[in-house]
């Protein structure tokens, strides 16, 4: 099957909360040796951003979102394994990326995606979860000596938070030893700047793009 068809494939089963239909998918791609990151990114992910449109036009609710991220995972937990085989041979040390889903917010996936793509590249990654405090984020950048810093925020009501954090970072003293990466669906590089973040990712492949070059 082509790349088009399989990404039509496993958006349609992300949408269908079909975890098994995911799997046959995430396999078939693998057999067929296409590109999984926009497999990723322009299937499983597409997906998952339709339900969450539709949740949001109160649509669906949240069991939907539950069991369309069940579908994903399952797909996911196919897939890292062979993107991280072939991150393996590309390349190895760019440092160490702390990445979370910021303080109130409980959104993953996308974030957890990022973070698989980044340790393919070749980043030693921390991924400290979702909802995080910022003064665990801050731990975290110090106890496992941190060059990257990565946060997502879904809701513009978190957003205020990557903020906060580039505050508590220079009040730790440990901002000038960071770089710092802002992404998720309501951040812009307007914000970013803003903010005084160093990075904007607008997906996981250009926060792979703009990373790599960084670390290069």
């Amino acid at each position: 099957m082509s790349l088009e068809s399989l990404t039509e494939e496993a958006k349609k089963a992300v949408m269908a909360f079909d975890a098994k239909k995911s799997v046959e998918v995430a396999n078939k791609a693998i057999a067929e040796k296409v590109d999984l990151v926009k497999l990723i990114e322009n299937g499983f992910t597409k997906g998952m951003t339709e339900v969450g449109v539709l949740f949001e036009a109160k649509k669906l609710f949240l069991p939907h979102i539950m069991a369309a991220a069940q579908a994903m995972n399952a797909a996911l937990n196919v897939l890292t394994p062979e993107l991280e085989k072939t991150g393996a041979k590309i390349s190895e040390g760019l440092g160490k990326f702390v990445i979370c889903s910021i303080e109130g917010d409980i959104h993953s996936i996308g974030k957890d995606i990022v973070a698989i793509m980044l340790k393919v590249a070749g980043f030693t990654m921390f991924n400290i979860g979702r909802d995080v405090p910022l003064d665990d984020i801050v731990k975290a950048c110090k106890d496992n000596n941190a060059k990257y810093v990565g946060t997502s925020a879904l809701m513009t009501s978190t957003m205020v938070n990557q903020k906060t954090l580039e505050e508590k970072l220079k009040a730790a003293g440990i901002r000038n030893k960071l770089i710092t990466n802002v992404g998720g669906a309501p951040v812009t590089q307007e914000w970013a700047n803003s903010i005084g973040a160093d990075v904007y990712s607008e997906n996981a492949s250009d926060a792979v793009a703009k990373m790599t070059k960084i670390a290069g």
